[in-house]
């Protein structure tokens, strides 16, 4: 098995799910007691908080090419990045290491075209739903996207940056969440993507009467199909 760089920090949350589950996958998989080979590099997310609230992506997209490195020396033989909002300098990150990168929006892409949608929601930060590169990035892919309106998106992303990245999970904020999800069906769309990784904390397939693509689930599962390949 490949032993996969992550990553994370960001939050620490939603890393925290992204280890679980990708250990839980491989013992699916291979059982026994086995677990995944992982390489986390655990950023401090103030540091790219404060990175984003100035719109200073070029240094965000510096530090993290720069851990990317690190992670190749210590051994990373593939590499993920454990947050969507982030892959807005996806590029950058990929571009400074000769390993594979596995982009989120990809594994999300593969799903929603398995599932045979071509018009879907997008929630997430405001970053993710509002700046062009992750809906670009689905287009790609022949997948349309809707985003919530002006006053849905703010509520959207104010319970990931003042609740769910610091563990707070409320049935308030669920119920605001479906909410959202409810008016995006009504614009027509087939499915949900739940564009940040703290999303999944909060809001499950049981909440919605459309499908919903936890994009956090469906990067490690790429991720851990990706380690467990045979080498050509």
């Amino acid at each position: 098995m490949k032993t996969i760089g992550v990553l994370g920090g960001m939050s620490w949350e939603s890393s925290l799910e992204w280890y679980r589950l990708a250990n839980e996958r491989v013992r699916a998989l291979r059982g026994g007691h086995h677990s995944a080979r992982i390489l986390l590099d655990s950023l401090d997310f103030a540091d790219i908080e404060a990175m984003q609230a100035h719109d200073d992506w070029d240094a965000a997209a510096g530090l993290l090419a720069a851990r990317a490195q690190a992670l190749q020396t210590a051994g990373a033989e593939l590499l993920v990045l454990a947050t969507n909002t982030m892959h807005l300098v996806a590029d950058r990150i990929a571009a400074a290491v000769d390993i594979p990168f596995l982009h989120i929006a990809d594994a999300t892409a593969a799903a929603v075209t398995d599932a045979g949608l071509g018009r879907v929601g997008l929630l997430g930060t405001a970053f993710t739903m509002e700046r062009p590169f992750y809906a670009a990035h689905l287009a790609a892919h022949g997948i349309e996207t809707l985003v919530p309106e002006a006053d849905d998106r703010r509520v959207v992303h104010a319970v990931i940056y003042d609740e769910l990245v610091h563990g707070i999970i409320r049935d308030e904020s669920r119920r605001r969440y479906v909410e959202v999800i409810d008016r995006l069906i009504a614009r027509g769309v087939g499915g949900v993507i739940l564009g940040c990784t703290e999303i999944e904390l909060l809001v499950s397939a049981a909440d919605t009467s459309v499908p919903v693509f936890p994009t956090t689930a469906l990067h490690v599962e790429a991720a851990v199909a990706a380690a467990m390949a045979p080498t050509r």
